[in-house]
């Protein structure tokens, strides 16, 4: 990403499974929804190692613009992508340290220690919704292959289908704990009691920890 090295936010820690990148957003405007970040026109996008991105204050129009960024670099792309949407509020005034509603987190200010939490918690989200995905072909294949074992011929055959699906529900597994999906930020360790906060909220809010239990709906199939 050498030719993206000026839009490169530096790390608050030697290990980390994401990057920051920081565009100046010329097309910004007042009156747009999702207006500039903290008074400054600006755009930030939250790209992690296990394939979520994170993007703060850029429009839909220019999400592909920005997306091709990160498609020039990667190892490869998934064959379908899944999106979901959270609204970030400011508000300097705010007498709490963060208020929350339906599809929205209210914030005195948005820094970049805010940035990375609340996109540590979506890119969870958004990777954890693919490998969930992943689970239920599992089990619905697993479902289907132990069915009508009467003959042995296709016992056997079954069962080396069963072996495979058994073999690639544990890949998908240890492919969520080697890419750190669950790590905390490394904000939210941080002696800052909004940002910790923050993050314990949104994890509720999006029930990681309730939707990681998908991992054994298989050995309970």
């Amino acid at each position: 990403m050498c030719e993206n090295q000026v839009n490169f936010v530096p790390p608050t820690s030697p290990v980390t499974n994401h990057v920051v990148l920081r565009f100046i957003n010329a097309n910004s405007h007042p009156r747009e929804p999702m207006g500039s970040l903290s008074g400054c026109s600006y755009s930030y996008m939250v790209v992690f190692q296990y394939g979520s991105i994170v993007m703060f204050n850029i429009v839909d129009r220019e999400v592909t613009r920005y997306l091709k960024i990160i498609e020039r670099h990667a190892s490869g792309l998934l064959p379908q992508m899944t999106k979901d949407e959270y609204e970030v509020r400011e508000k300097p005034n705010l007498r709490m340290l963060m208020q929350g509603g339906l599809d929205f987190i209210m914030l005195q200010r948005l820094n970049i220690d805010g940035i990375r939490t609340i996109g540590s918690v979506l890119g969870q989200s958004v990777a954890l919704n693919y490998y969930v995905c992943q689970v239920d072909g599992v089990v619905a294949e697993f479902t289907e292959s132990i069915r009508g074992v009467e003959k042995f011929i296709t016992f056997i055959r079954r069962k080396k289908k069963l072996y495979q699906l058994v073999g690639k529900a544990n890949s998908n597994l240890a492919d969520v704990r080697k890419l750190g999906l669950f790590e905390r930020s490394e904000i939210a360790w941080k002696e800052d009691v909004k940002n910790s906060q923050m993050w314990e909220y949104l994890q509720d809010k999006f029930e990681l920890t309730q939707r990681f239990a998908a991992k054994y709906r298989l050995h309970s199939n």
